[in-house]
């Protein structure tokens, strides 16, 4: 009987921080509602038409996430896409892919011919950019969501950092002069930022940088899920998160989104990159993806998100 008490329990807080959170995300919508730019937001939260609302229980669901490189007072709509990573959530089985996007690859954009893939939300905003990834991977999101790296700096930093394991040591003189020791390491909100951002360092580049960044959003879940039971946890986080949020989506359908994430299982997390070949067109250093293997890896996870099989060292 203790074990099921112990479990009736867990699940009974659950529920009252879920209603918490609810009640939180209401309340904040009479003083902010979404869709409120009376300033450059530094998030941003949009349904494709692909999206159905979210069915928990029943659908894969599938974001594109996105760290834009936008500078203070530039409209992060419609600037340059410096992270990009497709996140497909199955809210049956709390499983979770991650495909990552290497920002240089050079894809076609309908209506602006060729060019680097993170042109595409400079070009034609959001849906646009969803749209090109979309073609891609061959999965097309229902929600695209940005923010400034600023953004993201803080909310790590408000979670108390994150923990990764590091497999070498890399610097950058303008972003971590000392430098990321491998093995087990703790980020501040300010280095998961760095950690997120840096290349040049890299011996595969942009295939690294991407890599690094699903390292961080894996233990960004992680400390989510470890967390969530806390009081007062996933209100504070969801408040924090629709602070200058700028959205189409009610606050119900933020609330059950924040939920799907939050019930991702670490252990069920797979991840992998979209790999390619390195070239110069017209003077620029760009990813020529590889277009078949990265549909392929798109088909494999789309109905259950999971990646069952990855050609990237990562």
């Amino acid at each position: 009987m203790s074990a099921l008490t112990n479990t009736l329990g867990r699940l009974l807080r659950r529920r009252a921080a879920a209603t918490v959170a609810l009640a939180g995300v209401l309340g904040l919508t009479l003083v902010a509602l979404p869709g409120d730019v009376r300033h450059e937001p530094d998030t941003v939260l949009v349904a494709t038409e692909h999206a159905k609302g979210v069915d928990i229980g029943r659908d894969v669901v599938w974001v594109l996430a996105v760290g834009s490189d936008a500078r203070p007072g530039e409209d992060m709509t419609h600037s340059r896409g410096d992270a990009i990573q497709m996140v497909g959530i199955n809210t049956r089985t709390g499983a979770a892919a991650i495909l990552g996007v290497p920002r240089d690859s050079w894809v076609d954009i309908p209506g602006h011919g060729s060019n680097k893939i993170n042109a595409a939300l400079y070009f034609g905003g959001p849906k646009l950019f969803g749209q090109v990834v979309g073609d891609l991977v061959g999965i097309q999101p229902d929600y695209v969501f940005i923010t400034r790296f600023e953004k993201f700096q803080d909310l790590v930093g408000q979670m108390g950092g994150i923990d990764i394991d590091n497999p070498f040591y890399f610097d950058d003189e303008a972003l971590k002069k000392n430098g990321f020791q491998p093995g087990h390491i703790h980020l501040t909100g300010y280095e998961a930022m760095a950690y997120s951002r840096i290349r040049h360092a890299l011996l595969r580049g942009d295939f690294d940088r991407s890599a690094h960044q699903q390292v961080v959003v894996k233990a960004i879940q992680r400390k989510v899920r470890r967390n969530r039971d806390k009081a007062g946890f996933i209100a504070k986080g969801v408040l924090s998160a629709m602070r200058d949020l700028h959205t189409d989506l009610s606050p119900v359908e933020l609330f059950k989104l924040g939920h799907v994430l939050a019930d991702i299982d670490p252990a069920k997390v797979t991840n992998c990159v979209v790999q390619g070949d390195i070239g110069n067109i017209a003077g620029q250093s760009v990813v020529l993806p590889f277009v078949q293997e990265a549909h392929e890896m798109g088909e494999d996870a789309k109905k259950d998100a999971v990646i069952s099989k990855c050609i990237s060292p990562w």
